[in-house]
This record gives structure tokens, sequence and C-alpha cells, in this order.
């Protein structure tokens, strides 16, 4: 099982879209606080529709604590100012896929944690900022499941 971890998101239908993501690849959605809205809010329940009972969501206090709660993991920051590709990943079962929150992205502080084993970036164009949080976070997820065979998928 994979896992993605939103850090402080702050658009609701990103992380419902994320929760569909979620769903349809088995990964679990970590959320690390503080949040931008309410778990409740319409727009997270609209743009996750009915998968909300599929998919597993976990909220933690603060980076330190989705750390700890997955003590195997290996931490993969994704970040527009990494060099190496999410394509060069040898992803392994339960890596954690991290990504910052909209429109910043990850913060120095989380970047150099000593959990983050490597910083990557999904190829772009040029002169573009960013891709949005949603669809970065199922290329990355979906890359790392294809890595690792689609397990148990169909």
């Amino acid at each position: 099982m994979l896992h993605i971890v939103f850090v402080e998101p702050r658009i609701a239908g990103n992380t419902g879209a994320t929760i569909r993501t979620a769903a349809a690849t088995g990964a679990t959605l970590h959320l690390v606080e503080p949040l931008g809205f309410e778990l409740d809010e319409p727009r997270l329940r609209r743009a996750g529709l009915d998968y909300h009972d599929m998919a597993h969501v976990v909220v933690h206090p603060g980076f330190d604590a989705v750390t700890e709660a997955l003590p195997g993991a290996r931490f993969v920051a994704f970040t527009a100012h990494a060099t190496r590709w999410h394509t060069d990943v040898d992803w392994r079962d339960h890596d954690a896929l991290v990504f910052g929150p909209e429109p910043t992205g990850l913060d120095d502080a989380v970047l150099t944690h000593r959990r983050v084993a490597a910083q990557v970036r999904i190829p772009m164009l040029s002169g573009r900022r960013s891709v949005n949080l949603a669809n970065a976070a199922a290329i990355g997820v979906y890359e790392a499941w294809r890595a690792l065979g689609f397990a148990h998928g169909e």
C-alpha cells in the first residue's frame, strides 16, 4: 500500500479529488494540519463523490506526527525545484508521496526533514510553475503503483 501525504492542503476540491484517487488505488491519504477547509465541507464531499467510504483518510497534527505514524515508510517529496523526475525512483511498497499546499508547495522544513529520502519533480514544459495538487498526486501515485506492478489492481 502506498501513502499520499498532503501537507496543509488549502483547497477542498483537490483533497476531494484525491480521495477518489486513494479509493481507486488503495493508497491511504494523510492530511497534515492545519487544513484550509473543514472535512465536512460540501466542495470536499462533491469532489470525492461517493468514494469517501472506500478511501482511508487520516488527519495528523503536523508533519512529525505523520512520520511517526509511518515508521517504516520512505518519504518522497514532490517539488517543482527538484532535478530528479518522479519516474526515476525505485518505488517501494509503503512509500509515502509528499505534496505541499496550494499554491506554495512544500517548505524547507519538510523538504529537508530527516525522514524525506528524496525530492522529485513531475516534468512539464518550460515556464510552467506547477501541476494542480490533485493531478500531481494522481500522476505520482499511479506511477509508483505502476512500478509496483499494480498490486491488487484489475
